[in-house]
C-alpha cells in the first residue's frame, strides 16, 4: 500500500487525481475557514475519501473519478446544494456511493474477505457491492442524525430522505457491482526506482 505514494513523476497518469487530491487539501482550508461550522469535518472525511483510492492503486480512471465526485459532493454539503439542487443528493448518493462500495470491495478483495471481483463472479460480487453500498449509506445516514442532534440542527434528516438515500445507496452498489472486474483490474502500484 505504501509502495503507491511514490512521486507522481513515475505515473504520469496519476498527476490528475493528485492535483485533485491537492484541491481537497486547499478546500479543507477553505472552506472551514469561510463557512465554519461542519464544513470542516465534511472536508476532513473528502480527503479521507481521496487518499484511499492512491493506497489502494486503482487503476487512474477510476481513482480520477473518486477523486472528483469526493471534492464535488464535499462542496456540494458546504453550500447545501443537496437540500437546494431537485436530486443532487440522491444522484450522489447513488453515484458516489457506488463507487465508495466499489473501493470498500476493492479492500475486502485484497483481505480476502470477499471473492476477487471477475467476470465469471460478476452476479456474486454486485450482490456484494449491493451490501456495501448499504453499509455505507447506513453509516452515512447514522452520521447525518447525530450531527443533527448534536452538531447542528440545520443537518437535514427525515425519515422519507433516509429510506430513499439508503435506496439510492443500494442501487449504486449494486450498478458498480456490475462494473468491478473492469474498474478493479489492472490496478496501479507504484514502486520507487532503486
Amino acid at each position: 500500500m505504501i509502495a503507491t505514494f511514490g512521486p507522481t513523476f513515475l505515473r504520469p497518469t496519476l498527476l490528475v487525481a493528485d492535483v485533485v487530491r491537492a484541491l481537497v487539501v486547499v478546500s479543507l482550508v477553505v472552506a472551514s475557514i469561510g463557512w465554519g461550522g461542519t464544513a470542516f469535518p465534511v472536508m476532513a472525511l473528502c480527503l479521507l475519501g481521496v487518499v484511499v483510492p492512491r493506497m489502494l492503486g486503482l487503476r487512474p480512471a477510476f481513482d480520477v473519478l473518486v477523486c472528483v465526485l469526493v471534492l464535488v459532493a464535499g462542496w456540494s454539503s458546504v453550500l447545501e446544494w443537496y437540500t437546494s439542487v431537485f436530486l443532487w443528493d440522491k444522484f450522489f448518493h447513488v453515484v458516489l456511493t457506488g463507487l465508495l462500495a466499489a473501493v470498500l470491495y476493492v479492500i475486502g478483495s485484497d483481505l480476502r474477505a470477499v471473492p476477487a471481483p471477475t467476470d465469471e463472479r460478476r452476479g456474486v460480487v454486485a450482490v456484494l457491492a449491493l451490501c456495501a453500498g448499504l453499509a455505507i449509506g447506513a453509516a452515512w445516514e447514522m452520521g447525518e442524525w447525530l450531527g443533527h442532534n448534536f452538531v447542528d440542527s440545520a443537518i437535514f434528516v427525515g425519515y422519507d430522505d433516509t429510506i430513499g438515500d439508503l435506496a439510492a445507496d443500494g442501487l449504486g452498489g449494486l450498478l458498480v457491482g456490475f462494473g468491478l472486474p473492469w474498474l478493479a483490474a489492472r490496478r496501479t502500484v507504484v514502486r520507487p526506482r532503486a
